[in-house]
């Protein structure tokens, strides 16, 4: 096994649903699918976001879309207006996921254009 950044493999958007964030995950191919959909589970989610998600993470899967939708509760300190958090709307959740570290199996290798120009992953 090996590990690599989620944004080889995904990318990813979010956004505000009251005092949650909604983070989609769209894997790039097939095989990064069957891999996160075993290993992006709602407990490393919540383990990745440390203090920030004070709430559960619930999971929905997409399969049709190769997609992962994770709502993290409690997480943006009362959402929108009554927030004083600088991302209250959930933003950058996106991007805070995709810079998770996921286990692969050595064979698995992610799409050349996923990864920075010096090869970084």
């Amino acid at each position: 096994m090996k590990k690599i950044r989620l944004y080889a493999m995904a990318h990813a958007r979010s956004g505000d649903k009251g005092d949650g964030s909604n983070v989609g995950v769209l894997a790039y191919d097939d095989r990064g699918y069957e891999i996160l959909e075993k290993w992006l589970t709602p407990e490393r989610v919540k383990a990745h976001f440390g203090e920030i998600v004070k709430g559960k993470v619930d999971r929905h899967l997409i399969p049709n879309l190769r997609g992962l939708n994770f709502i993290l509760h409690d997480a943006l300190g009362g959402g929108g207006s009554a927030s004083l958090k600088t991302d209250a709307q959930g933003k950058t959740h996106g991007m805070g996921m995709l810079r998770m570290l996921v286990e692969v199996p050595d064979d698995y290798e992610p799409r050349k254009a996923a990864t920075a120009p010096k090869g970084e992953l």
